[in-house]
């Protein structure tokens, strides 16, 4: 299965955007891209295709997908009655391995792609290994039952702690490590800083 394999830290800086918790710190540190210096005053004014590229980026890398997976996504977005960009953001979020991430179970949507890959997950009674499906209403995430005495699980509240609020369209049961889809997620479900719009034009070129 492919998949990004870059330094994510090295992304979130390139990206001027943490992709990952533990980017935070080295953007607080280092706020100059990969390559350039940290007090260079000499810095090209950023046209709008490159403003458009980048947004572009930093919510595909965001999500964990490679191009051609975010490309037929846009393309599936066009093709749905509503915004485009709202659109995309829905399908990103209904990916199993984000539903996972929001449901609180690991650190990071690359953690929550790893577990699902694994096979640690059931859905709907059946085992599942692909990050990208994509959830409905009513579907049913619950932790495979070789997994429960799996060290990670174990210590599921010090590696991943509970978030401070879940998504309302997912009904989380941490005690037993299962999530319930309820509904379809919103764009004020996905991150309120997201330039979806860019995103489009980037596409409509």
């Amino acid at each position: 299965m492919a998949r990004d394999t870059h330094s994510i830290v090295k992304m979130s800086r390139r990206e001027g955007y943490a992709l990952h918790p533990k980017a935070h710190k080295a953007l607080v540190k280092r706020t100059a891209k990969p390559g350039q210096a940290q007090n260079s005053r000499f810095r090209a004014k950023a046209s709008q295709y490159s403003i458009q590229l980048r947004e572009k980026q930093k919510v595909k890398r965001l999500y964990g997908l490679l191009e051609k997976q975010f490309s037929n996504l846009m393309k599936e977005a066009n093709r749905k009655e509503g915004q485009s960009g709202a659109n995309l953001l829905q399908l990103l979020e209904q990916r199993a391995d984000n539903a996972i991430y929001r449901a609180g179970f690991a650190p990071s949507r690359r953690a929550a792609r790893q577990l699902v890959s694994h096979g640690h997950f059931v859905l709907n009674g059946t085992r599942v290994d692909i990050p990208s499906i994509r959830l409905k209403a009513g579907d049913k995430i619950t932790l495979r039952e070789a997994s429960k005495n799996s060290g990670y699980f174990k210590q599921l509240d010090d590696i991943s702690p509970a978030p401070s609020a879940t998504p309302a369209w997912l009904k989380v049961d941490r005690k037993k490590v299962a999530v319930e889809i309820t509904g379809l997620p919103t764009r004020d479900d996905a991150e309120p800083d997201i330039k979806e719009q860019l995103i489009v034009e980037y596409y409509s070129r």
